[in-house]
This record gives C-alpha cells, structure tokens and sequence, in this order.
C-alpha cells in the first residue's frame, strides 16, 4: 500500500442492503427469432457447438454432466447451493475485506468509485455570470450604451458598477456588473445613432442572468459515496472546486485459462481448439471495476496450477475449467492442498452449476468457472460480479424486473439464465444459449432468471443487466 493509500471499514460505501449486483434497466431493442426448442436449449449441448466456440466437450472434462451412475434429474444428486443464496454468499465474502482507498488527481481516478462524497469547495457559479453574449443593462430602457467597445470579458476580474440607465456589452461566462438588472441578448436589442440600446422584446429583471449559487453552494453535497467516476464527474469535481478525488482502488484479478487444447490463433486443427474465455475474460472483470493483472494460460499441470494460484498476489483469481471431477480437473484437488475455505462449491443454476468460490486467505478468493463459455458467464454472474461489486466499492440498484413475450424452457429443479433482448415492455428469449455458445450471449441485453419449470408470456422475471452498452440491432434478426 502506498503512502496515499487508505482502508475503509468493511462495508462497501453506498451498497445495498441485500448485496446484490447490479440489476439496473437493460436498453430495449429488437426481438430475437423466436424461442428454442428444448433440444436446442438443453444443458448438454452438442460437440459441434463446443469445436465451433473453442471450448472442450463436456465428455472429454465433464464440466456440467453427472456422474456416469447418477441421473442428472435424480433427486439424490448433489445439486448445489441454491442460485439466490450463492450470490449472496459472494457479496459477503466481497464486504468482509477492508476497502483500500487513494487519493488521486482527477484524470487517474476515473473509472473508479467515490470513497467519500463529492462535496462543492465553491459556489457554482461563483459569481454573477452572464447566460448569453448580449448587453449588460441597469434599470428601466432604453440605456446609454457605454463607451467601452470590447465590453465586459469572460475571465476578467472586478468590473464598475453599472449605474441605472446604462448598457455595457458583456460576454457569455462574464461577471455580471454590480448594479445590472438583466443581460439582454445581442439580437433582441438594437443601438441608434445617438448610442440609445433599444430592446426589441419585454425585458425581465434577472433574466439571463446566472446567479452564484445557482448550481449549488460551497459545502453542498453533490454526489454520494459509491458513485462511479465517470468524464461527467470530473468535470462536475473540476467545476466544485476539487482538483483530487478519494476513490476506491480496483481489486486487483488475475485470470488462469486452464487446459492442454487451447489454441490462441488460428483455426482449430488436430485436436486443438480455440480458447474463447482468454479473449473474454478479462475485458468483462475489467468492466466489473477490477484490474486485471495478467490473463495466463496453463495447461494440465496440477503443480502448475497450485503454483499460480499460491504465488499470485491478486485479491481475487479466476479459473476457467477444471471444476468438476474428470481426471484432469485439478481445482479441486489444489484447493484442499493449499487449505482453502470452500464457500460455494457448485449452485444450483443452469447453466454453469459446477462453479465454485473458495477463499485463499483472508480478504482473497477464488472463483472457478466452468470451462463451457456461457456456463462460464452465468459464473461471472453469479459469483464474480457481486464478490467485485463490494471489493469495488460500488452501490448495488434494486433489482431489475420485466416480462416474458415468449415461453421459456426452465430446468426441473435449477434456476436457468437465458439471454434476452427487449422488444418493447417485455423481453424476448435468444434462440442460442446452451452452456456452449457465446451466439446468444454475444447478441443479448442481459439475463433472465428463470425459476424452476421455466416461464410463460407474461411472468415477470429479474433481468441481469451486462456491464456495456447494448448490440446494434442487426444482432437479433
């Protein structure tokens, strides 16, 4: 920690109640083809899907099938920790860490979150300013126009009292003379011959005018702690004053690709495919609010694999594959070895119920994310972004609801996310979303939370929203 770095108590500044991550509207846009059948749809998916995508089949690491004795519906199964209760879990383990805070100039601390509030060093404006480019006046018309040609200048210091039955031009951002009652703009108001300013509409006292303190006064909370800094906050802090901000630092995260078959470019060829979670990965978490260290990739080693982990320094890493028990899924076995605390180990969602979070020391985890790659985004979502959500120092909205327009297809006892996009006031299930493929993903607005048994045109369901801005609509058709 450096010498400008703080701590926070445990608690995220400006964090809900329920530490749920954010939930906010999803932007509408055209309605997807119509929804999958159930074949489409199912948690298996097809080893066509999986070589297109560049992700390992589910029968070569078992990432989301069960045991070859045990049905995947049995009521025996394992079935995990129940979706709601998952995510809860993970914005806990996210608030019980100390939040690390710096102060920084105004352009280092964007894309962060406000430690403390934004409070106006200042009135704003801080002094009487001029709205338009016009005529300064004092009193009733017409005025004597002053005999000062460039007038009265934005960024000039104290200017003469304008006295009653006179006119001066003044500039746009000006100070505004002591003694004038409005600014007339420059073409609502004419001079004759003898230097007599005529307005040529109704002339209001103040108008036009900006008064100090308008905006706000000196002390004025502007906005609360855990506001995001966007480019509209710093110039909001530039304007009050503020030439640093107090933000929250980003969690640092490093992402493990695990598996001997990636490919990094080029086709897949000769057993070889292409990793799709590499390329996504880090850019989701970094939009998450988390700086990404390193994206590394490691193959079927165990040793490697508890050497990555024990050695890096990030507070939280992410695994992708190797979470279920086929005899190259090291994360398991590595975690008992290096004595981790499994907090979540598999949830009861579809797909991506093979994902876990377990914490390696205290305030830092571990969450592993099924290899399939939207399996891979719903533990994202699930686990990831609540945990970062906190870390972060980010205010959590209320939940976000909207209807169904079509019938989807849930699981028996699991919660499902499905992606959607918005037609209208109601949401539209995307065809591709089987735990292999990105299609869906890739096109949607955000994820629907479907419960067991799946949902009929009109249930209103919880949406979670992605963290950019929506596709073109192009995507949808």
């Amino acid at each position: 920690m450096t010498a400008q770095d703080h701590d926070l108590g445990a608690s995220a500044p400006g964090q809900g109640a329920t530490g749920e991550p954010a939930t906010g509207p999803v932007p509408r846009g055209r309605p997807a083809d119509r929804a999958a059948t159930p074949a489409a749809e199912g948690d298996d998916g097809v080893e066509e899907a999986l070589a297109l995508v560049g992700m390992r089949p589910a029968s070569s690491r078992n990432h989301g099938a069960p045991a070859p004795d045990q049905d995947e519906h049995s009521p025996g199964r394992h079935r995990g920790t129940p979706w709601e209760e998952a995510r809860a879990l993970a914005s806990n383990a996210g608030r019980a860490g100390v939040l690390r805070t710096r102060r920084d100039p105004l352009a280092a601390s964007l894309g962060r979150v406000l430690a403390t509030p934004l409070v106006a060093l200042v009135d704003l404006p801080s002094f009487d300013t001029s709205a338009m480019d016009g005529w300064a006046v004092a009193g009733p018309g017409p005025w004597t126009v002053a005999s000062d040609e460039s007038g009265i200048l934005a960024g000039r210091g104290a200017v003469e009292v304008l006295a009653d039955g006179t006119a001066v031009r003044i500039a746009t951002g000006a100070r505004v003379p002591p003694g004038a009652t409005a600014v007339i703009r420059s073409e609502r108001a004419r001079a004759d011959r003898n230097g007599r300013l005529h307005a040529q509409s109704q002339v209001m006292h103040g108008q036009d005018i900006r008064p100090r303190g308008q905006e706000c006064r000196s002390g004025d909370q502007l906005l609360p702690a855990g506001t995001l800094v966007t480019p509209a906050v710093l110039g909001l802090a530039a304007a009050a004053g503020c030439d640093e901000l107090l933000t929250v630092v980003r969690p640092k995260v490093e992402v493990l690709v695990l598996g001997d078959e990636l490919l990094t470019e080029g086709l897949p060829q000769d057993g070889l495919i292409r990793d799709a979670l590499g390329p996504m990965i880090g850019p989701w978490l970094r939009a998450l609010g988390a700086e990404v260290t390193a994206t590394r990739r490691i193959g079927d080693d165990a040793d490697a694999l508890r050497r990555a982990v024990t050695e890096s320094d990030a507070d939280l890493v992410i695994t992708t594959g190797g979470t279920a028990a086929g005899p190259v899924d090291h994360v398991h076995p590595m975690l008992r070895k290096v004595g981790a605390e499994l907090l979540v180990d598999g949830v009861s969602v579809r797909p991506g119920h093979p994902m876990l979070l377990a914490g390696l020391a205290p305030g830092r985890y571990l969450v592993g994310l099924p290899g399939n790659p939207l399996a891979a985004v719903s533990g994202l979502l699930t686990l990831a972004e609540p945990l970062l959500r906190q870390r972060s120092g980010q205010a959590t909205p209320a939940p976000y609801r909207a209807s169904l327009r079509d019938e989807v297809h849930g699981h028996p006892q699991d919660t499902r996310l499905v992606p959607v996009v918005h037609r209208g006031d109601r949401v539209v299930p995307l065809h591709y979303r089987g735990p292999a493929m990105l299609r869906g993903i890739a096109a949607a607005h955000g994820l629907a939370v479907v419960p067991p048994g799946g949902g009929r045109p009109g249930d209103e369901l919880e949406i979670l929203d992605l963290p950019w801005p929506p596709s073109s609509e192009g995507c949808f058709t």
